[in-house]
């Protein structure tokens, strides 16, 4: 199973994009879908994170983008969203998906936001 990032880009403070992280084929039922990030000169930090595992779903965002980004699923598509509105400076980075299953733990290649003037 491969993992497909896109939807990076160059955007000014407060604008929008949409990130999208597809899989080449279905997987797991029980899975962990993340969004992460790596500034430059900074470690890999955990942006958002949707689980669904048998006993539910549950979304979690990292405190900086709270209120500001939305972690969604397409079961149709195996693909995996994070739209980010109100972007800032802090915001630059290449982002990464993470698929997590119990049998799999799956990397995109990673999509570059930055946020300039």
């Amino acid at each position: 199973v491969q993992l497909q990032a896109s939807g990076g880009g160059l955007v000014q403070p407060g604008g929008s994009l949409r990130l999208s992280c597809a899989a080449s084929r279905t997987i797991h039922s029980s899975i962990v879908m993340g969004w992460y990030r790596q500034a430059p000169g900074r470690q890999r930090e955990v942006v958002a994170q949707l689980s669904s595992v048998r006993t539910g779903s549950r979304i979690n965002y990292a405190d900086s983008v709270k209120g500001r980004f939305t972690i969604s699923r397409d079961n149709a598509k195996n693909t995996v969203y994070l739209q980010m509105n109100s972007l800032n400076l802090e915001d630059t980075g290449l982002y990464y998906c993470n698929f997590r299953t119990p049998i799999d733990d799956l990397w995109g290649q990673g999509t570059q936001v930055t946020v300039s003037s």
